[in-house]
């Protein structure tokens, strides 16, 4: 029978539901003014400029945005692989040792976030630098006889985002991996597997979970990476945030700039559309 004007239930379930909009309704305001508003006018800003234009867009195909493009899915990928190859070890130990020792690690990962990007980056010139730390201690070793250039480059710029980027890494890989029960290692160990088998056949494929989220999350924070990038690459990296800004500061075409931006936050709804179709969209994020 169908709840009737007078049903109790009815009415208090609609009496909750408006509680509920009004206690959302600041939230909902914040990401309309903040959120929903920006994106609106950045996309209605990149087609129109004295009418309506593609113009914009088709730049993307020209040969500088194109290769922009390319380097900053290049420099994602190799910056995601890396973090992937460091970070796997440390939350495979992390997620080993007992509770006391595993807090001493993930404290040891995310005490960086104590620093600025913009510190560390530095920090990391002031270590690669032609008179930098690096090459002071390897022309001391004799291993090289001139300082080798290790800044202002790709390799310093890769070098530099790794850092930064490694927590991000590190933190969905140990998540994933506390939830999987220890025994079912012991018991493919009873069961006469190597360590190497038992890793390869049982801890691997139920830590994927991890791997696809850290994954994911690093290589779209490397999308839009701006600071370590302008300053590692010494304007031989060019990426597209730095794309952006160019447009903007230097020769002031914001439509330019918000086609750039539209075409890039199109990237990262598609990264995140493809992940949710393995890792729900909640683990990716961080959520319980």
């Amino acid at each position: 029978m169908q709840a009737t004007e007078s049903d109790p239930a009815a009415r208090y379930q609609r009496r909750e539901d408006r509680t509920m909009l009004l206690l959302m309704a600041p939230a909902l305001l914040v990401i309309v003014v903040l959120l929903v508003v920006p994106l609106a006018w950045l996309s209605w800003q990149s087609i129109y400029h004295d009418g309506f234009t593609l113009e914009n867009y088709r730049r993307m195909f020209s040969g500088a945005y194109l290769e922009t493009f390319l380097l900053t899915f290049k420099l994602s990928i190799i910056v995601t692989v890396i973090t992937l190859v460091l970070g796997y070890p440390v939350a495979y130990f992390a997620a080993s040792v007992s509770p006391k020792l595993s807090a001493l690690v993930l404290g040891m990962v995310i005490l960086p976030f104590w620093t600025s990007v913009l510190v560390r980056t530095y920090a990391w010139l002031v270590l690669l630098q032609r008179t930098g730390l690096v090459n002071k201690a390897l022309i001391a070793s004799g291993l090289i006889d001139r300082p080798v250039q290790l800044a202002y480059n790709q390799f310093g710029t890769i070098i530099a985002m790794v850092h930064i980027l490694l927590p991000f890494m590190v933190l969905p890989l140990y998540s994933a991996m506390q939830k999987i029960p220890p025994n079912l290692s012991q018991a493919g160990a009873s069961l006469g597997g190597s360590p190497l088998h038992v890793f390869m056949r049982v801890f691997l494929p139920l830590s994927m979970s991890g791997v696809f989220a850290g994954v994911t999350l690093v290589f779209v924070l490397c999308l839009g990476f701006y600071i370590t990038p302008e300053l590692m690459g010494g304007g031989k990296s060019i990426m597209v945030s730095m794309v952006v800004s160019r447009n903007v500061e230097i020769y002031n075409s914001w439509g330019a700039a918000s086609a750039v931006s539209v075409v890039l936050l199109i990237c990262v709804f598609a990264i995140f559309y493809a992940a949710s179709r393995v890792v729900p969209l909640e683990k990716t994020l961080g959520a319980k």
